[in-house]
């Protein structure tokens, strides 16, 4: 597959990089066991570094979460540019089909497309996740407001949602749709990208945003280059200079970690160091810093690590970002060609074990009857064959699968949903089997099982990190060998 408009490419050293800070870079995020899934370094418009955790690669799409916001907010700025709408219209004027009948309060119909570009709704928190409601845009309306808007931030995805269908409202088109010609053919986005929907059509803009690594760093370029690319203006100068500059405090706000508290635009953080970013759970990150004309790009899952997107921060500002030059750097070839190797050798993190233990033989088709449990799995057993092996577990479903490489991971579709996932085993010691089961589809998951074998009992733990679903794969139980089993 060909890339359209590919960004320039240099050496890190030609771009005032050290190579060996990159590689310092990838050192700290490995050794803080994040599960990463591609990263990418460019210096003055271009890419200084790229690399891709196995099975992810430069072509494949992925999931980046509400760095889909920020496309929102861009989509806002061409209306306005274009007299479609103003930043201070009150959002109840679009859609008078959804307001409640009994009258509107007062606090919502003060709303402003502004106060919801810089999450400062009249909602604490979410409203789709309060109201069971096909129609996200309506529970934006019928949810009872907290507070009167514009005074406060508190994070709202159902905000951007109503943004969302404000553009596909006015536009007669989906999100990407009208942002292709304005802005993503130009910059050479891939054509096949997409955004999933809510229930009832609109694009989840608050969300799920679906491309490759190279089209956010396409993106966050123009945004960080004032609206530019190859010289020609694609989103209005004075907009995207507003809506990457602080507007609101968010020092309250409850993502606890340093870089969350640095204030917030229209539907972009700001970043320490005089930056912003556009930031999606689990670790999508499109890192600008102006100043110094760097952009760091990452994808990953770091759902089972709260601390995972600081981490990330940190490891930047320790690494790349103290190490910068304002010019080239002379030639380390030593250190740039063990980036290039380091780079060529990315994989998906596996557990830390042995791939081997005397207790495979001896539980080999062995099955466990488990006490009542919140997972309501009744039996399972294991089936080891050289580097592989499958957990078969019972619920009330029936019989499921999940495969597992010991030292190597293995592709499947995710028992019970069918999203593609890898799955990876090792043995911790040795009566002990650690099982990583990654969600890498258009939702990103991970479930962590850990399984105790004694003489003839067996204890399980599953723990599920995922927003909104794998519920049925969190929880603990015990059991008893079955006789005669094995």
């Amino acid at each position: 597959m060909l890339e359209k408009k590919p960004l320039p490419t240099a050496t890190p050293e030609q771009v005032g990089i050290p190579s060996f800070a990159i590689l310092q870079f990838l050192d700290r995020l490995e050794n803080k066991k994040l599960c990463m899934h591609s990263f990418i370094v460019l210096r003055f418009g271009k890419i200084a570094a790229e690399g891709y955790w196995s099975p992810f690669h430069a072509h494949k799409k992925h999931r980046m979460y509400s760095c889909t916001k920020s496309f929102v907010s861009v989509a806002i700025g061409l209306m306005e540019e274009e007299g479609l709408l103003s930043l201070g219209d009150q959002v109840i004027r679009f859609f008078p089909e959804k307001l409640p009948e009994e009258g509107v309060h007062p606090y919502i119909a003060q709303m402003t497309i502004r106060d919801l570009l810089m999450m400062a709704s009249a909602h604490e928190k979410t409203t789709y996740k309060q109201i069971k409601d096909d129609d996200w845009v309506r529970t934006f309306f019928q949810a009872a407001p907290s507070h009167l808007p514009g005074t406060m931030f508190f994070y709202d995805t159902s905000a951007t949602v109503t943004l969302t269908a404000i553009v596909e409202k006015l536009s007669g088109m989906s999100l990407l749709d009208y942002l292709r010609p304005r802005l993503l053919d130009p910059i050479g986005f891939s054509e096949d990208a997409y955004c999933l929907q809510t229930p009832l059509g609109v694009s989840h803009g608050g969300s799920a945003l679906i491309c490759t690594s190279r089209d956010l760093a396409k993106f966050a370029l123009v945004c960080m280059n004032k609206g530019r690319f190859n010289g020609e203006q694609l989103i209005p100068e004075g907009y995207i200079q507003a809506a990457t500059s602080r507007q609101i405090d968010t020092t309250h706000t409850l993502d606890t970690f340093y870089e969350a508290q640095q204030g917030y635009g229209y539907q972009f953080w700001r970043t320490s160091h005089g930056g912003f970013a556009l930031r999606g759970m689990g670790g999508q990150l499109a890192i600008c810093l102006p100043e110094d004309d760097l952009l760091v790009v990452t994808t990953a899952d770091l759902q089972p690590n709260p601390d995972g997107t600081q981490i990330v921060f940190d490891a930047l500002w320790d690494t790349i970002y103290s190490s910068l030059a304002a010019h080239s750097l002379p030639d380390d070839k030593e250190a740039y060609n063990e980036l290039l190797d380091r780079t060529s050798r990315l994989s998906i993190m596996l557990p830390d074990g042995s791939s081997h233990s005397s207790k495979a033989a001896e539980i080999n088709g062995n099955g466990y009857r488990l006490a009542d449990n919140p997972m309501g799995i009744s039996q399972i057993h294991f089936e080891f064959n050289g580097d592989e092996g499958a957990l078969y577990f019972e619920n009330s479903r029936g019989t499921h699968r999940l495969g597992f490489g010991l030292g190597k991971t293995v592709s499947q579709k995710f028992p019970q949903y069918g999203y593609d996932s890898l799955s990876a085993a090792a043995w911790v010691d040795s009566n002990s089997l650690l099982i990583y089961s990654y969600i890498i589809d258009d939702y990103f998951g991970t479930v962590r099982t850990k399984v105790h074998f004694g003489a003839d009992t067996v204890t399980v733990v599953m723990r599920k990190y995922a927003e909104g679903f794998l519920d049925e794969y969190s929880g603990i139980a015990s059991g008893e060998r079955v006789s005669g089993a094995g």
